[in-house]
């Protein structure tokens, strides 16, 4: 399956050959490294673990360090393990995605970048919505206001019954009320690819993505094609 992890630029607009402009959003879609290939033989399943995000390899963790085969033995104290190269030139990345597939045709140190999808292409991109804090039902569900008339002055955003008295004499479960909304997976789909730029490793798709500018997301192509 073609799958990318990317980073969200922002929203911006393009124009086709007839004048028609389409709102599109800007992902930067790689470098994406392969750090970890995963077979049916070795682990049950096929898959490959996708890292983007080039950082120093003093901000990973040691475990992350170990895991892309960033440390090597110290000559000098050869039980102290130390940052060094790593042997399948793997980038100390920041984030890590697996991505599971029929067959697997990459091996680790292969860089993928945005030119694995192309113009016309259906995606889904995912990502983490923003975070709305403590809102009302109006916002969160999408209720209907009340009528403001016949002494209900103050009901006008509330959200109305919750349930009956007597039977079943409780609030069921999953009763849509107030409450945290947003800071949670979301995905757009079916978003058609507009624009492939491989040199900057951007991708424009139509209309909008979860989550803030600058935020990650996962882009891969459509479930339903």
């Amino acid at each position: 399956m073609k799958k990318l992890i990317g980073r969200k630029v922002g929203m911006t607009q393009l124009f086709d050959d007839k004048g028609n402009v389409t709102g599109v959003t800007v992902i930067e879609a790689g470098p994406n490294y392969v750090t970890q290939v995963k077979t049916i033989k070795k682990d049950g399943y096929n898959a490959v673990q996708l890292g983007f995000g080039v950082v120093h390899a003093n901000r990973l963790t040691r475990g992350q360090q170990g895991h892309l085969g960033l440390l090597k033995t110290d000559e000098k104290h050869p039980k102290r393990r130390v940052i060094g190269g790593s042997p399948n030139s793997i980038e100390p990345v920041k984030y890590l995605h697996e991505a599971r597939s029929k067959e697997v045709t990459n091996q680790e140190g292969d860089v993928l970048k945005a030119n694995v999808f192309s113009v016309g292409e259906r995606v889904d991109v995912s990502g983490i919505m923003k975070g709305r804090g403590f809102q009302g039902g109006i916002k969160r569900h999408g209720f209907h206001r009340q009528k403001k008339t016949h002494g209900a002055s103050d009901r006008v955003r509330a959200p109305g019954s919750i349930g009956a008295g007597t039977s079943p004499g409780h609030i069921e479960k999953g009763t849509r009320m107030a409450g945290h909304y947003g800071a949670s997976k979301a995905t757009s789909s079916y978003l058609k690819v507009m624009l492939v730029d491989p040199e900057r490793n951007l991708i424009a798709v139509s209309g909008a993505v979860p989550g803030p500018n600058g935020g990650i997301v996962i882009v891969k192509e459509a479930r339903k094609q």
